[in-house]
């Protein structure tokens, strides 16, 4: 179309296709099935793009009472994780003419101000992570079709609940270092209250109990680099028989307990082993790389989104939590005899 013409009208693509434009609607919002030919359904899309015609969404959705818009509210982006999340939210909400509005939850977990006038009239669905769930409260979000993530699902918080499997993830860690022959772990743990980490603190406690022989520390760190160092130094500095493998709760802390090591002269993985759980860029780029568990951010967006979309269909969404995959890497190996 040449710069300056009016832009093009559905009555336009009526026209030109020789339809009526009941019929243009009926194509291009997608619910032609049944009622008009493949066809005349083809020959409307052809005149679309001839004519480049592209439907008032704004329009479309004032009439239908939506506004094709969806929250996700995570914590703080302190990570590429839920970064992660959102695009594979983002890319099922655009399949489905829908666009997600990402609201990072000040502090990670805590209140959170509106961040709309008011928040049901400008919303059609709700997507929050567990650390954020108590900004849903300020936003009103909770009085929407609502997914939670990494939550508890007995927990009643939201319309459905979309997890990974973190408590496999944590007995594929337990297992793989038990095998290697440790019996000696500090588990640095996440210190915020979120049903996630209460998972795999429990879970670790569980397997590692099942072994005789077995002793577990607990030590608690804010999730940063220098936070993790402190925390990680001063267990490991403990009176008693030092632990010979730590099991982190997520990379940035193992990063940091690769920090604790180098100070206290302990070598990862001689003298030390070390798991993470994320698998971030950063596992990766530490040396010796990490060994830690993968958890797929954006298929993790992706079954959230496609859940809310069910709800709000009035369907069941897709049960059953999403794999994960520990990758053995440089950072395990057994322990050094003693």
């Amino acid at each position: 179309m040449a710069a300056g013409s009016p832009r093009p009208t559905s009555r336009d693509v009526a026209q030109a296709a020789g339809v009526s434009q009941a019929a243009v609607s009926l194509v291009l919002g997608d619910k032609w099935r049944g009622r008009v030919s493949a066809g005349t359904a083809e020959r409307v899309r052809e005149a679309a793009r001839e004519l480049g015609y592209r439907p008032n969404l704004a329009a479309r959705n004032l009439r239908l009472g939506s506004t094709r818009t969806v929250l996700l509210v995570v914590p703080a982006l302190t990570t590429e994780f839920f970064a992660g999340v959102y695009t594979g939210a983002a890319r099922v909400a655009a399949r489905h003419g829908f666009g997600v509005v990402l609201y990072p939850s000040p502090e990670g977990i805590g209140p959170a101000r509106n961040p709309f006038a008011s928040a049901q009239a400008a919303l059609d669905g709700v997507i929050a992570s567990s650390m954020a769930a108590e900004a849903l409260t300020a936003i009103r979000g909770d009085q929407l079709p609502l997914v939670m993530l990494d939550s508890d699902p007995a927990a009643g918080t939201g319309a459905a609940t979309v997890n990974l499997d973190i408590r496999d993830g944590v007995r594929q860690v337990a297992e793989h270092l038990l095998a290697l022959g440790h019996r000696r772990f500090l588990h640095l743990a996440a210190d915020i209250p979120s049903w996630t980490f209460e998972v795999r603190a429990g879970e670790l406690a569980e397997r590692l109990a099942a072994v005789p022989g077995t002793d577990l520390r607990t030590a608690t760190a804010a999730i940063s680099m220098d936070g993790a160092r402190a925390a990680c130094e001063a267990a490991l500095s403990a009176p008693g028989p030092r632990p010979t493998a730590v099991v982190c709760d997520d990379d940035k802390l193992a990063a940091g307990c690769y920090k604790a090591a180098r100070r206290l002269g302990l070598r990862i993985p001689e003298d030390l082993s070390v798991t993470g759980l994320d698998d971030l860029a950063l596992a990766r780029a530490i040396d010796p790389e990490l060994t830690t568990v993968r958890l797929e951010a954006e298929l993790f967006g992706e079954r959230g989104m496609e859940a809310l979309l069910a709800v709000m269909g009035g369907r069941e969404p897709a049960p059953g939590d999403i794999p994960v995959r520990l990758v053995t890497r440089g950072s395990t190996a057994p322990p050094a005899a003693l």
